[in-house]
């Protein structure tokens, strides 16, 4: 069993801390399968993903970012595009993804949701993950 994480790079400091969430919980199981891919930004993650998917090598994927509001509906639009487009490519293509995107108002949210504990979601999402795979 093949996994893929794909984390958007913009606020790297966040996404990072939820890279390394998931990656934790790998470790805890042991689990030495999987895949880390960068890609610009939130809404990079579902073309990427389904590109990845097409190659056939992996069996679930873990989209990671984080997206703070700023003063424009810019904030808006990225949310609901990443939502959709994850969404699109995890029924289109019949595989898991888990969506472990932060969409938060403030960055101190963002923050707490990226602790170095299990209530990080990156664990969240990886831990998500492991138990959804053993249905597909």
């Amino acid at each position: 069993m093949k996994i893929a994480i794909v984390h958007a790079t913009f606020n790297e400091d966040l996404s990072t801390r939820l890279l390394e969430g998931a990656l934790r919980f790998f470790d805890t199981i042991d689990e030495k399968n999987v895949d880390v891919f960068a890609v610009p930004g939130a809404l990079e993650l579902a073309p990427f993903i389904e590109h990845l998917h097409r190659q056939g090598k992996y069996k679930g994927f873990i989209a990671l970012g984080a997206v703070i509001k700023g003063d424009t509906h810019h904030f808006e639009s990225v949310c609901s595009g990443t939502t959709y487009g994850l969404q699109k490519v995890a029924i289109e293509g019949d595989i898991p993804v888990m969506n472990g995107v932060l969409m938060c108002y403030e960055k101190e949210q963002a923050i707490v949701r990226s602790a170095e504990n299990e209530k990080n979601k990156g664990f969240e999402c990886a831990k998500g993950l492991f138990e959804l795979l053993k249905h597909y």
